[in-house]
């Protein structure tokens, strides 16, 4: 018998507990952990900075594009730490479970206390980019000191674990992770994921690879980042309650997380409330009525036995269309019961909407306006478009050529449709892309606007948080397949409305349709809705 020496592993390789497959597959998990985790960050940064900035085609271009920028510098700078790659991933990923998780937390403190969060959602993107950017290289440097074999090979399962992992965290986050635990408890717990994934992978599967001081260290660096994180968890509530404080005033009376959005009621119980939805003012209880009255009025001159009306959940648009006795029908389609709840069950809400949900008369379909329209349905006198502001990005395809369409397709004969298409004099823009895309779809449009919003005050429905003023006016149009109904005009009339044509010319492009398409810039004037 020949005697042989144990084999040793090969020059550059590490000693593992386990059988080498075993420990390139435990490489391989946590690669795909740790991909999951990162898409999670990037997406809570989006989701929030969508909800508290606004417009979230914005906001995701300047999260991905900032991240994918740091990412390139992240891997470049791993090329320092390759010679000491455990020990540099162990306290990357720690320092990424710390950064990512607490981010959702930080950017909100952020908007509620200082106001603006357009500088911290730039340093979280380029901080959480750069620890990404750095996991590939120092990964790819453990797997090959595992084995050296197969080198293309495991550069491609390195990918496929990162890809599948980037897949599941990008499901995770809408389907698991906000509804089960919201935005800031949900990046707390990814990051609490994270800290464990890279931590475990270290420390028992490399912890030959280190010296006992950095044993240590990074087992301290761990723990810290799990005890400050699992603080976080337990505070997260209060948290949320403060911020709100500092967001919303001291008079918060309702704050819930539906299915679709963030409803928070304020207000004093005796007094008139303001309902955000998503962060968004939707109801003013101050002057409300100035911009539903304008909105439902004009379009009730005619045949209004059956209204819809899509969106308004809170049921003040239907409030006023009940003022017409002979109304025999009015239908809610609104997408988020949680608002018709409220509006139906809140005191304050109910009493400011003349308990409209009482009537026998109203119906509510919980869907989206859209798909709603697109079933075959009864036809209406009147369709009142009571939806979010065409200035929000979600809300797009609620202003497009093919909804109008199937608007028309639900409007009786002399039928009547009414669209809330913004300010005139802050947006022209969109105001007038709305009425070219209402005439695009073969109606008739008549363009008004009601004033009067309170000075200072942030009213209506296409303001956000943290808004110093609102824009000084509501812009309406009221469309019809043929010739559109004539609005009784004011007196004061046509002061207004070269005053509407002054602001439009200030935009070119408004002032070339309004020549070309002889455009009337009427105004709806009422006692009520002016200073």
């Amino acid at each position: 018998m020949i005697d042989r020496p144990p084999l040793s592993p090969p020059q550059g390789a590490v000693l593992l507990p386990v059988r080498p497959d075993a420990g390139r597959f435990l490489v391989l998990t946590a690669v795909f952990v740790c991909a999951a985790c990162g898409l999670v960050y990037e997406l809570e940064l989006v989701a929030l900075a969508s909800y508290l900035i606004g417009d979230s085609v914005t906001q995701a271009s300047v999260v991905l594009s900032v991240m994918v920028f740091a990412m390139g510098i992240g891997s470049l700078l791993a090329k320092r730490l390759r010679c000491r790659a455990a020990v540099g991933f162990g306290l990357l990923e720690s320092l990424l479970a710390l950064v990512g998780g607490c981010s959702a937390m930080v950017l909100y403190a952020a908007f509620a206390w200082i106001g603006d969060s357009s500088f911290v959602l730039v340093a979280f993107s380029l901080a959480i980019g750069v620890l990404i950017g750095a996991e590939i290289p120092l990964l790819l440097t453990l797997i090959q000191r595992i084995s050296r074999r197969d080198a293309e090979g495991t550069v491609a399962d390195l990918f496929a674990a990162d890809y599948v992992g980037a897949l599941v965290g990008g499901l995770a986050f809408p389907f698991l992770l906000l509804p089960l635990f919201g935005q800031l408890t949900g990046g707390l717990l990814t990051g609490a994921v994270n800290a464990v994934a890279g931590g475990s992978l270290v420390l028992w599967l490399f912890r030959r690879d280190l010296t006992a001081r950095s044993r240590g260290w990074l087992l301290v660096a761990n723990v810290m980042v799990l005890v400050v994180l699992a603080t976080a968890t337990v505070l997260v509530d209060d948290f949320e309650r403060a911020a709100r404080r500092a967001v919303y005033g001291d008079q918060v009376r309702v704050a819930i997380h539906t299915d679709v959005q963030e409803i928070v009621l304020t207000g004093a119980p005796s007094g008139p409330p303001d309902l955000f939805l998503d962060g968004r003012l939707r109801v003013s209880g101050r002057d409300e009525y100035r911009y539903h009255e304008a909105l439902v009025h004009p379009a009730m001159r005619g045949p209004h036995a059956r209204v819809l009306i899509l969106g308004g959940g809170d049921g003040l648009a239907a409030r006023e269309v009940l003022r017409y006795p002979d109304v025999r029908t009015v239908t809610v389609v609104e997408r988020d019961p949680g608002v018709v709840r409220l509006a139906r069950g809140d005191p304050a809400l109910a009493r400011l909407n003349g308990q409209a949900y009482r009537d026998p008369r109203v119906r509510v379909a919980t869907s989206d306006a859209f798909s709603w329209l697109r079933a075959p349905r009864d036809s209406y006198d009147v369709v009142i478009s009571d939806l979010p502001d065409p200035g929000i990005t979600p809300s797009t395809k609620l202003y497009s050529q093919e909804f109008y369409a199937l608007g028309a397709r639900v409007l009786a004969r002399g039928g009547r449709l009414v669209v809330h298409a913004g300010p005139v004099a802050a947006r022209p823009r969109t105001y007038w892309t709305v009425d070219a895309t209402l005439r695009a779809a073969g109606f008739g449009t008549t363009p008004y606007r009601a004033t009067g919003r309170l000075a200072g005050f942030s009213a209506g429905p296409d303001r956000s948080i943290g808004t110093a003023s609102a824009p000084p006016d509501w812009g309406f149009l009221l469309a019809a397949p043929r010739r559109p109904p004539e609005l009784a005009l004011d007196p004061r009339a046509p002061r207004l409305r070269s005053l509407t044509r002054a602001v439009l010319a200030e935009d070119a492009w408004g002032a070339e349709r309004t020549r070309l398409l002889g455009l009337p810039a009427s105004t709806l004037v009422h006692p009520r809705y002016t200073d």
